[in-house]
Protein backbone atom coordinates (compact mmCIF):
# COMPACT_ATOMS: atom_id res chain seq x y z
CA UNK A 1 0.00 0.00 0.00
CA UNK A 2 1.28 3.56 -0.83
CA UNK A 3 1.94 5.96 2.19
CA UNK A 4 0.06 9.14 1.77
CA UNK A 5 0.28 12.42 3.29
CA UNK A 6 -3.03 15.01 3.60
CA UNK A 7 -3.11 17.46 1.34
CA UNK A 8 -4.64 19.26 4.24
CA UNK A 9 -1.35 20.13 5.78
CA UNK A 10 -0.72 23.72 5.68
CA UNK A 11 2.82 25.21 7.13
CA UNK A 12 4.04 27.83 8.52
CA UNK A 13 8.10 28.28 8.39
CA UNK A 14 10.58 29.99 11.43
CA UNK A 15 13.08 32.71 10.88
CA UNK A 16 14.83 34.93 13.45
CA UNK A 17 18.14 36.17 14.48
CA UNK A 18 20.09 34.12 17.30
CA UNK A 19 17.87 30.85 18.37
CA UNK A 20 16.40 28.25 16.23
CA UNK A 21 13.64 31.20 14.97
CA UNK A 22 16.64 32.86 14.16
CA UNK A 23 17.79 34.33 10.83
CA UNK A 24 20.46 31.56 9.61
CA UNK A 25 19.99 28.49 11.88
CA UNK A 26 22.56 26.05 12.43
CA UNK A 27 22.55 23.21 9.83
CA UNK A 28 23.20 19.64 10.89
CA UNK A 29 26.24 19.59 9.79
CA UNK A 30 28.84 21.70 7.75
CA UNK A 31 27.11 22.67 4.52
CA UNK A 32 28.00 19.45 2.02
CA UNK A 33 30.83 19.60 -0.71
CA UNK A 34 31.49 22.78 -3.16
CA UNK A 35 31.01 20.76 -6.77
CA UNK A 36 33.02 23.45 -8.49
CA UNK A 37 30.65 23.26 -11.29
CA UNK A 38 27.84 26.22 -10.60
CA UNK A 39 25.70 25.18 -13.51
CA UNK A 40 25.26 21.12 -12.16
CA UNK A 41 21.39 20.01 -11.02
CA UNK A 42 21.19 18.25 -8.25
CA UNK A 43 19.68 15.33 -8.00
CA UNK A 44 16.47 14.55 -6.15
CA UNK A 45 14.80 11.25 -5.34
CA UNK A 46 11.16 11.43 -4.36
CA UNK A 47 10.75 9.20 -1.61
CA UNK A 48 6.64 8.56 -1.22
CA UNK A 49 3.94 9.40 -4.05
CA UNK A 50 1.14 10.21 -1.68
CA UNK A 51 -0.54 13.56 -2.63
CA UNK A 52 1.71 16.08 -1.17
CA UNK A 53 4.27 14.64 -3.67
CA UNK A 54 2.07 14.21 -6.61
CA UNK A 55 0.45 17.23 -6.67
CA UNK A 56 3.14 19.86 -4.61
CA UNK A 57 6.43 18.96 -4.92
CA UNK A 58 6.63 16.58 -8.35
CA UNK A 59 4.77 19.80 -10.08
CA UNK A 60 6.94 22.71 -8.54
CA UNK A 61 10.06 21.03 -9.62
CA UNK A 62 10.13 21.99 -12.80
CA UNK A 63 10.48 25.61 -11.16
CA UNK A 64 13.66 25.04 -9.25
CA UNK A 65 17.16 26.18 -10.86
CA UNK A 66 19.51 23.79 -9.02
CA UNK A 67 17.74 20.85 -8.65
CA UNK A 68 15.40 18.16 -10.78
CA UNK A 69 13.99 14.95 -9.79
CA UNK A 70 15.72 11.75 -11.30
CA UNK A 71 14.34 8.75 -9.25
CA UNK A 72 11.45 7.66 -7.47
CA UNK A 73 11.50 5.32 -4.56
CA UNK A 74 7.50 4.17 -4.04
CA UNK A 75 5.60 1.01 -2.73
CA UNK A 76 3.52 0.91 -5.52
CA UNK A 77 4.91 -0.39 -8.66
CA UNK A 78 2.34 1.25 -11.00
CA UNK A 79 1.82 4.26 -9.44
CA UNK A 80 5.51 4.98 -9.80
CA UNK A 81 5.77 3.81 -13.10
CA UNK A 82 3.33 6.32 -14.09
CA UNK A 83 4.71 9.09 -12.12
CA UNK A 84 8.39 8.31 -13.76
CA UNK A 85 6.90 8.39 -17.47
CA UNK A 86 5.13 11.84 -16.63
CA UNK A 87 8.20 13.02 -15.52
CA UNK A 88 10.91 11.92 -17.76
CA UNK A 89 12.41 10.08 -14.82
CA UNK A 90 13.86 6.44 -16.14
CA UNK A 91 12.59 3.19 -15.44
CA UNK A 92 15.65 1.54 -13.67
CA UNK A 93 15.65 4.95 -11.62
CA UNK A 94 12.65 3.78 -9.75
CA UNK A 95 13.28 1.85 -6.50
CA UNK A 96 10.74 0.79 -3.41
CA UNK A 97 10.62 0.79 -0.04
CA UNK A 98 12.97 -2.66 0.70
CA UNK A 99 15.55 -2.11 -2.22
CA UNK A 100 16.01 1.86 -1.93
CA UNK A 101 19.65 0.46 -0.12
CA UNK A 102 20.62 0.34 -3.72
CA UNK A 103 20.74 3.55 -3.98
CA UNK A 104 24.15 4.54 -2.52
CA UNK A 105 25.64 2.93 -5.90
CA UNK A 106 23.57 5.38 -7.68
CA UNK A 107 26.08 8.68 -8.38
CA UNK A 108 22.90 10.63 -9.83
CA UNK A 109 20.95 10.52 -6.95
CA UNK A 110 21.98 13.48 -4.20
CA UNK A 111 19.16 14.34 -2.47
CA UNK A 112 16.13 11.94 -1.09
CA UNK A 113 13.04 13.94 0.17
CA UNK A 114 11.15 11.50 2.39
CA UNK A 115 7.19 12.18 2.27
CA UNK A 116 5.86 9.64 4.10
CA UNK A 117 3.51 9.37 7.37
CA UNK A 118 5.43 11.07 10.29
CA UNK A 119 6.15 7.75 11.88
CA UNK A 120 8.21 6.72 9.19
CA UNK A 121 10.74 10.02 8.80
CA UNK A 122 13.43 8.30 10.97
CA UNK A 123 14.36 5.24 9.59
CA UNK A 124 13.39 6.39 5.57
CA UNK A 125 15.72 9.02 6.51
CA UNK A 126 18.45 7.51 8.25
CA UNK A 127 18.48 4.75 5.35
CA UNK A 128 18.95 7.43 2.86
CA UNK A 129 21.73 9.14 4.60
CA UNK A 130 23.64 5.36 5.32
CA UNK A 131 23.20 5.30 1.88
CA UNK A 132 25.61 8.46 1.32
CA UNK A 133 22.64 11.03 0.56
CA UNK A 134 21.70 14.37 1.48
CA UNK A 135 18.04 14.54 3.09
CA UNK A 136 14.91 16.63 2.76
CA UNK A 137 12.35 15.85 5.43
CA UNK A 138 8.88 16.63 5.48
CA UNK A 139 7.63 18.34 8.52
CA UNK A 140 6.92 17.14 11.39
CA UNK A 141 10.09 15.78 11.51
CA UNK A 142 9.37 12.50 13.44
CA UNK A 143 6.99 11.19 15.71
CA UNK A 144 9.40 11.86 18.86
CA UNK A 145 12.28 14.43 20.12
CA UNK A 146 14.48 11.36 20.92
CA UNK A 147 13.53 9.85 16.72
CA UNK A 148 14.61 13.60 16.18
CA UNK A 149 17.99 13.29 17.35
CA UNK A 150 18.54 9.61 15.98
CA UNK A 151 18.26 11.45 12.69
CA UNK A 152 20.33 14.40 13.38
CA UNK A 153 22.88 11.80 14.80
CA UNK A 154 22.81 10.11 11.18
CA UNK A 155 23.41 13.01 9.14
CA UNK A 156 26.61 14.02 11.24
CA UNK A 157 27.91 11.05 10.56
CA UNK A 158 27.52 10.81 7.46
CA UNK A 159 28.55 14.51 6.81
CA UNK A 160 25.29 15.23 4.92
CA UNK A 161 22.94 18.04 5.37
CA UNK A 162 19.35 16.96 6.83
CA UNK A 163 16.71 20.32 5.48
CA UNK A 164 13.16 20.21 7.10
CA UNK A 165 10.31 20.99 4.41
CA UNK A 166 8.80 24.11 6.25
CA UNK A 167 8.22 25.54 2.63
CA UNK A 168 6.38 28.96 4.51
CA UNK A 169 10.12 30.39 5.27
CA UNK A 170 10.43 30.71 1.65
CA UNK A 171 6.63 32.24 1.16
CA UNK A 172 6.40 35.74 0.62
CA UNK A 173 3.84 36.89 2.91
CA UNK A 174 5.41 34.64 5.44
CA UNK A 175 8.77 36.24 4.64
CA UNK A 176 7.42 39.91 5.00
CA UNK A 177 5.38 39.14 8.12
CA UNK A 178 8.64 38.00 9.82
CA UNK A 179 10.56 41.02 9.00
CA UNK A 180 7.86 43.79 10.06
CA UNK A 181 8.08 41.53 13.53
CA UNK A 182 12.09 41.56 13.31
CA UNK A 183 11.81 45.59 12.43
CA UNK A 184 9.48 46.61 15.14
CA UNK A 185 7.25 48.28 12.63
CA UNK A 186 4.22 47.03 14.86
CA UNK A 187 6.44 47.99 17.75
CA UNK A 188 7.06 45.54 20.88
CA UNK A 189 5.26 42.21 20.25
CA UNK A 190 2.90 41.31 23.37
CA UNK A 191 0.84 38.95 22.27
CA UNK A 192 0.10 36.29 19.62
CA UNK A 193 -2.28 34.10 18.52
CA UNK A 194 -2.07 31.06 16.40
CA UNK A 195 -4.81 28.36 15.32
CA UNK A 196 -4.58 25.42 13.06
CA UNK A 197 -6.55 22.85 12.64
CA UNK A 198 -8.99 21.00 10.16
CA UNK A 199 -11.82 18.39 10.01
CA UNK A 200 -10.48 14.93 9.72
CA UNK A 201 -13.13 12.32 8.29
CA UNK A 202 -13.81 9.44 9.36
CA UNK A 203 -11.92 7.48 7.10
CA UNK A 204 -8.61 8.72 8.62
CA UNK A 205 -6.34 5.81 7.81
CA UNK A 206 -3.07 6.26 9.00
CA UNK A 207 -3.86 9.53 11.02
CA UNK A 208 -5.32 8.10 14.16
CA UNK A 209 -2.68 5.23 14.06
CA UNK A 210 -0.11 6.43 16.52
CA UNK A 211 3.23 4.46 15.00
CA UNK A 212 2.07 5.97 11.50
CA UNK A 213 0.45 9.50 13.05
CA UNK A 214 3.12 10.31 15.04
CA UNK A 215 1.18 12.68 18.04
CA UNK A 216 -1.50 13.35 16.04
CA UNK A 217 -3.20 16.85 15.15
CA UNK A 218 -0.89 18.82 17.36
CA UNK A 219 2.16 17.32 14.90
CA UNK A 220 0.14 17.18 11.57
CA UNK A 221 -1.22 20.70 11.86
CA UNK A 222 -0.61 22.53 14.95
CA UNK A 223 3.10 22.46 14.20
CA UNK A 224 2.37 25.21 12.54
CA UNK A 225 0.45 27.29 15.16
CA UNK A 226 3.36 26.30 17.19
CA UNK A 227 5.87 27.58 14.13
CA UNK A 228 3.91 30.96 14.13
CA UNK A 229 4.47 31.70 17.58
CA UNK A 230 8.29 31.24 17.51
CA UNK A 231 8.94 32.38 13.91
CA UNK A 232 6.37 35.96 14.77
CA UNK A 233 8.08 36.39 18.51
CA UNK A 234 11.53 35.81 17.09
CA UNK A 235 12.47 33.72 19.33
CA UNK A 236 12.17 30.24 21.09
CA UNK A 237 10.41 29.63 24.04
CA UNK A 238 11.47 29.33 27.48
CA UNK A 239 7.98 28.18 29.79
CA UNK A 240 5.02 25.99 28.35
CA UNK A 241 1.60 25.63 29.58
CA UNK A 242 -1.06 22.93 27.56
CA UNK A 243 -3.59 20.70 27.71
CA UNK A 244 -6.14 18.59 25.83
CA UNK A 245 -9.34 17.35 25.20
CA UNK A 246 -10.30 14.03 23.79
CA UNK A 247 -13.77 15.65 21.43
CA UNK A 248 -14.06 12.64 19.81
CA UNK A 249 -12.32 9.99 21.82
CA UNK A 250 -13.50 6.89 19.89
CA UNK A 251 -12.17 8.17 16.74
CA UNK A 252 -8.63 9.79 18.39
CA UNK A 253 -7.79 6.45 20.90
CA UNK A 254 -4.32 6.86 20.23
CA UNK A 255 -3.35 10.43 19.33
CA UNK A 256 -4.11 14.11 20.31
CA UNK A 257 -7.28 15.45 19.10
CA UNK A 258 -7.80 18.94 20.02
CA UNK A 259 -5.00 20.57 22.23
CA UNK A 260 -4.43 23.97 23.62
CA UNK A 261 -0.91 25.50 24.39
CA UNK A 262 0.66 28.94 25.74
CA UNK A 263 3.94 29.73 25.02
CA UNK A 264 6.47 32.68 27.11
CA UNK A 265 8.90 34.13 25.26
CA UNK A 266 12.22 35.52 27.21
CA UNK A 267 11.28 38.42 25.41
CA UNK A 268 8.08 39.27 27.20
CA UNK A 269 5.78 38.00 24.45
CA UNK A 270 2.99 35.69 25.31
CA UNK A 271 2.02 33.24 22.78
CA UNK A 272 -1.67 31.44 22.46
CA UNK A 273 -2.50 28.60 20.13
CA UNK A 274 -4.73 25.86 19.37
CA UNK A 275 -4.99 22.74 16.99
CA UNK A 276 -8.18 20.04 16.58
CA UNK A 277 -8.90 17.87 14.25
CA UNK A 278 -12.48 18.73 14.47
CA UNK A 279 -13.09 22.05 13.19
CA UNK A 280 -10.78 24.13 10.21
CA UNK A 281 -8.86 27.21 11.07
CA UNK A 282 -5.54 28.59 9.25
CA UNK A 283 -4.64 32.19 10.65
CA UNK A 284 -2.39 34.03 12.84
CA UNK A 285 -1.88 37.69 14.62
CA UNK A 286 0.65 39.46 16.11
CA UNK A 287 -0.20 42.18 18.71
CA UNK A 288 2.74 45.13 18.87
CA UNK A 289 2.54 47.96 20.79
CA UNK A 290 1.64 50.08 18.11
CA UNK A 291 0.04 48.19 15.73
CA UNK A 292 -0.52 44.13 14.89
CA UNK A 293 -0.20 41.60 11.88
CA UNK A 294 -3.18 39.91 10.71
CA UNK A 295 -3.34 36.61 8.44
CA UNK A 296 -6.39 34.30 7.43
CA UNK A 297 -5.67 32.37 5.74
CA UNK A 298 -1.69 32.27 6.85
CA UNK A 299 0.13 29.41 5.48
CA UNK A 300 -2.30 27.83 2.92
CA UNK A 301 -0.80 26.60 -0.39
CA UNK A 302 -1.95 30.30 -1.67
CA UNK A 303 -4.52 32.59 -1.29
CA UNK A 304 -2.48 34.20 1.24
CA UNK A 305 -4.24 36.88 3.34
CA UNK A 306 -2.53 39.15 5.24
CA UNK A 307 -2.85 42.77 6.48
CA UNK A 308 -0.49 45.50 8.70
CA UNK A 309 -2.85 47.61 10.65
CA UNK A 310 -5.71 46.58 8.46
CA UNK A 311 -4.05 47.16 4.86
CA UNK A 312 -3.29 44.72 2.73
CA UNK A 313 0.60 43.31 2.54
CA UNK A 314 2.57 44.34 -1.01
CA UNK A 315 4.40 41.01 -1.88
CA UNK A 316 6.42 39.71 -5.20
CA UNK A 317 5.10 36.37 -5.56
CA UNK A 318 7.32 33.64 -5.85
CA UNK A 319 7.24 29.70 -5.75
CA UNK A 320 7.58 28.43 -2.02
CA UNK A 321 8.37 24.85 -2.94
CA UNK A 322 10.91 25.52 -5.65
CA UNK A 323 12.99 28.05 -3.05
CA UNK A 324 12.96 25.10 -0.60
CA UNK A 325 14.02 22.53 -2.36
CA UNK A 326 16.64 24.92 -4.11
CA UNK A 327 18.00 25.99 -0.91
CA UNK A 328 19.16 22.94 0.35
CA UNK A 329 20.29 22.19 -3.72
CA UNK A 330 22.56 25.62 -3.24
CA UNK A 331 24.17 24.40 0.03
CA UNK A 332 25.37 21.15 -1.58
CA UNK A 333 26.61 22.75 -4.18
CA UNK A 334 28.03 25.48 -2.06
CA UNK A 335 29.63 24.76 0.84
CA UNK A 336 29.52 28.26 2.34
CA UNK A 337 25.57 28.03 2.58
CA UNK A 338 23.36 27.99 5.61
CA UNK A 339 20.42 26.08 5.79
CA UNK A 340 17.45 27.78 6.58
CA UNK A 341 15.27 24.74 7.87
CA UNK A 342 17.88 22.18 9.21
CA UNK A 343 17.29 19.10 11.62
CA UNK A 344 17.49 21.22 14.70
CA UNK A 345 14.68 23.21 13.97
CA UNK A 346 12.17 20.24 13.44
CA UNK A 347 13.92 18.89 16.94
CA UNK A 348 12.51 21.79 18.79
CA UNK A 349 9.43 22.44 17.29
CA UNK A 350 8.52 18.35 18.78
CA UNK A 351 10.21 19.22 21.56
CA UNK A 352 7.72 21.88 22.10
CA UNK A 353 4.73 19.49 21.10
CA UNK A 354 6.42 17.07 23.97
CA UNK A 355 6.61 19.78 26.41
CA UNK A 356 2.47 20.75 25.72
CA UNK A 357 1.26 16.88 26.45
CA UNK A 358 3.61 17.10 29.53
CA UNK A 359 2.09 19.82 30.71
CA UNK A 360 -1.36 18.34 30.02
CA UNK A 361 -0.18 15.35 31.71
CA UNK A 362 0.49 17.19 35.26
CA UNK A 363 -1.32 20.34 35.16
CA UNK A 364 1.89 22.39 35.90
CA UNK A 365 3.92 24.81 33.30
CA UNK A 366 7.58 23.40 31.92
CA UNK A 367 10.67 25.02 31.53
CA UNK A 368 12.00 24.34 28.08
CA UNK A 369 15.44 24.97 26.02
CA UNK A 370 14.90 23.81 22.29
CA UNK A 371 18.40 22.15 22.66
CA UNK A 372 17.95 20.33 26.45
Amino acid sequence: MELTRRQMIQAAGTLGVATLTGVGPRSAFGQGQSSGAPNKKVGWAILGLGGYALNQILPNMKFCQHGAPVALISGSPDKAKATAAAYGIKESMIFNYDNMDRIKDVAEIDVVYVITPPGTHRDFTIRALQAGKHVCCEKPMASSAKDCEAMIAAAKRAKRLLQIGYRCHFEPNNLEAMRICRAGEIGQIRTIRSDHAFTMGWDNGWHSKKGLGGFGAISEIGIYSINALCYLAGEDPIEIFGTRDKVKADRFKDVEDVNHFNLKFPGGAQGVGMTGYSWNANNFRAYGDRGQIDAEPATGYGGHNFRKNGQPFRVEPANMWALQMDDLSRAILDSSRILKTPGEMGLRDIRIIEAVLQSADTGKSVRFSPTA
